[in-house]
């Protein structure tokens, strides 16, 4: 790994469906994360629109989307790689669970969840995934929840050379536990740092259970949200050693659902 490495993770809740006002609130986030020298951000999954499949075809997100341009200038600007999620059509008009990957250079790319949950099914299609990301001397390969719940795709990433495990997920109280202690073998069995990036507050008609939490390649708690308040996670791994904190996010940096449309 490298000398030095600081990612983060946003504890972040979202307006069902308002792509403009959930951009600005992840451009708030990602400027806190910033000036603390994060060089990635991940988001929860569907961070743009919410976990909201009811509302996911009505509200796709396109990579140039002009909504999209403080993030991608954001990302330019602080030499940061920000991971967000939306819903995303394909060219045959079928939608996926999408991570869009803001690089420092300025271009956006996309990572397609693969492993679409039966739950989704009636929305979503699975996609063919994605590139790893380099960042600095570090790989990290992304999921987007249930990805995370089918042992082979930690094990793929590991294989092709990941140090970093990046999740964004929406996960409730009940899966919680199941899902976290996957994600800490993980990281214990493929020495990879794990980060898990989970809603604040409800979504969907669904309430996350929070608790978002980075783990080291030992399978140590580096940092984690105790509940599902508003927070930024992050974890610093310099010289082989990672450290972490937890940074409450004000309510000035989140979106509000009283003051949606």
């Amino acid at each position: 790994m490298s000398m030095s490495l600081i990612i983060a993770a946003a504890q972040s809740a979202s307006v069902p469906g308002d792509i403009n006002r959930n951009a600005a609130s992840h451009g708030r986030v990602a400027a806190v994360a910033a000036e603390c020298g994060a060089q990635l951000l991940v988001f929860p999954e569907l961070s743009l629109t919410g976990y909201e499949l009811a509302l996911a075809r009505a509200h796709p997100v396109r990579p140039d989307s002009s909504e999209l341009e403080p993030l991608r200038r954001l990302s330019l600007d602080a030499h940061m790689t920000v991971v967000a999620g939306g819903p995303m059509l394909n060219e045959h008009g079928q939608l996926h669970i999408t991570a869009f990957i803001f690089h420092p250079d300025g271009s956006v790319s996309m990572y397609t969840k693969q492993h679409v949950h039966q739950s989704e099914e009636h929305v979503f299609t699975s996609g063919p995934g994605g590139a790893a990301l380099l960042i600095e001397n570090s790989t990290v390969a992304l999921a987007i929840c249930a990805d995370a719940s089918h042992p082979q795709h930690a094990a793929h990433a590991a294989a092709h050379g990941a140090n970093v495990y990046a999740v964004g997920a929406m996960i409730t109280e009940d899966a919680y536990v199941r899902k976290a202690g996957l994600l800490q073998t993980y990281a214990r069995e493929h020495r990879m740092a794990v980060l898990l990036a989970n809603y604040s507050g409800a979504t969907g008609g669904e309430e996350s259970a929070g608790k978002s939490a980075i783990w080291s390649e030992e399978g140590q708690l580096v940092a984690a949200c105790t509940g599902s308040e508003e927070a930024l996670l992050m974890a610093t791994m310099h010289n082989g050693v990672w450290t972490g904190k937890v940074l409450p996010l004000s309510a000035s940096s989140a979106p509000t659902a009283s003051s949606s449309s």
